[in-house]
This record gives structure tokens, sequence and C-alpha cells, in this order.
């Protein structure tokens, strides 16, 4: 098995990774993700010290571009974090160690890994849905990553309010969007303090799980994935909150469609197997997929 780099870039930390799989990882190395000159080159700085790879994957935060035969392939394009919008990061490494470059975004990295070694596998459809500081969704279908005109960006629909909810919502684009109802940072603004520290019957859970739950539904409606795989520490740090998005998509799809395709729905709606392991594997992946 050829050895491959990876990068994983996130929004507070960067975990450099070289190996074959979860089986042969060599290094792994973090760096925190700071301005993106600074960080950029704390990154080359681990891969300028590690000899062999011949292939190099890098899942990012976002949005990112990813249509090869665009401008902005491999850029980091409209994000909310602070001076990181139209950085060059792909095409920046692929010139400084002349290998193929596997490019996408963080959740799709962690969707291959959970339908390779975690939650998924065995299943060539699925979708991966992080709710942690920003929440976003990976699509894969026939075991490679669904985009057209570009990545997924579901955290952003506007689902129906619940009534006499009256929160605003804490997305700097859309406000009231799923991000910006179920978000860690959004239920602490709803709440008064953090999730992890809201009780189980908390009316502030309602809420969120129905903003998750529509996205469910739509995801559902697009007839993709055969599991949603949820990662992210909202979700994998809250027990009681995948039961009631389980409960809340049955009432939200009601009679509609063959509901028996999804079979059990706890073994539909899952949390991730891999944990923080799911991104680094990802950029494994990505970068074999590039060879």
């Amino acid at each position: 098995m050829p050895l491959v780099a990876g990068v994983e870039l996130g929004g507070t930390k960067c975990v450099c990774i070289l190996g074959t799989g979860p089986d042969d990882v060599r290094v792994i190395e973090r760096v925190p993700t700071t301005s993106p000159a600074e960080t950029l080159t704390a990154i080359e700085a681990v891969l300028d010290g590690w000899r062999g790879f011949v292939a190099l994957g890098i899942p990012s935060f976002g949005p990112v571009g990813i249509d090869r035969t665009a401008p902005d392939w491999g850029h980091i394009t409209a994000t909310t974090k602070p001076g990181w919008s139209g950085t060059d990061i792909a095409p920046r490494l692929a010139a400084r160690y002349d290998v193929p470059v596997g490019f996408d975004t963080d959740v799709v990295g962690a969707a291959l890994a959970e339908a390779r070694w975690g939650a998924a596998q065995g299943l060539a459809d699925l979708a991966y849905v992080t709710i942690g500081t920003g929440v976003g969704v990976g699509l894969i279908a026939d075991g490679k990553p669904l985009s057209g005109l570009t990545h997924a960006e579901l955290g952003h629909i506007r689902p129906r309010r619940l009534a006499g909810d009256v929160f605003p919502g804490m997305c700097s684009f859309h406000g009231d969007c799923v991000e910006g109802l179920a978000s860690g940072p959004a239920i602490a603004a709803r709440a008064g303090k953090p999730g992890d520290q809201l009780a189980a019957d908390d009316l502030a859970w309602v809420s969120v799980a129905d903003a998750i739950a529509q996205l469910c539904h739509i995801l559902v409606l697009t007839g993709v994935p055969r599991r949603i795989v949820f990662g992210g520490g909202v979700a994998v740090g809250t027990p009681h909150l995948l039961p009631r998005v389980r409960a809340a998509l049955v009432d939200s799809l009601g009679s509609y469609g063959n509901l028996a395709l999804l079979g059990d729905l706890d073994a539909f709606i899952v949390p991730a197997a891999l944990g923080d392991r799911a991104g680094p594997l990802g950029a494994i992946l990505l970068g074999q997929a590039a060879l």
C-alpha cells in the first residue's frame, strides 16, 4: 500500500498524518490554526520532514473550491473564519511536494473514513453530518464524494420553525439555518449555557432536535444515504440527542414514501465510530484516490 501524507485542515487545529490506514499510521502531528501564512508554514515544516509519501490528501473546513477546472480549486472560498477567504491550499502544497493531491471538505473526508473503517462499513451510499462549532454534511454515493457545481452545504438549509420559537439563530449569513439553530454556539446562545451543561429534558433540545431532523428529512428525500452517521462534539457528546432526532424525523416524514426502506432507525441514524480519527484517516483516503 503506498504511503500517503494527509492534512486535515480544521478551524482550531490542523492534523498532519503519514500512513496507509488505521492499522498503519506512522506519524501524527498537530499544528494550531492561526493565520493562513503562519498555519501553512507550520504544515510545510511538518511535511518537509517526511519522506516517501507518493500522494497528499487534504480535507478542509470550508466552503472550498472542489472543481479542478475552476480557478478556485483547492482554495478556501467565502468562509466565516477571519482572514482565510480566498486562501490557496492545495495548489500551493501540490507545487511544493510534486505529488498528486486530493482535496475536499472536512466532512467528506470524515464520511469516506466512516464508510471504509467506521460506522458505515460496507455501505457505498451515506451522509456524514457533523454538529459541533458548525453543522456540515458530507455525501458519498457509489463510494465517491457526491458533488456537482460544488460540494453540499446542507448545514445552511432554512428549516421550518416550530410554533412559538422566536430564537433568531446564530449563523452570520442566515440567522436561523440549521447551523444557526443547532450548532454548539447556537445551543449555548439559546439556553444561556453550553449543551453539555443542559439537562436532557431541557426544552432547548426540542428545537435543536427538530432542526436536525428536518436536515435528515431532506437527506432522506434525496434518495442517497443508506445510513446517516453523526459526528462532532454536540452529536456524539449528547447521548439523548439522536433518539430525539429519530423520533422527530418520523413525525416530519409522516406517511410519505416507503419508510420501510430506511429499516430500523436505530441503525439508519447512528453515531460516528472513528471519533477524531475520521478526518485524518479521510485525508489518507483522499490522497489514495488522487493516485
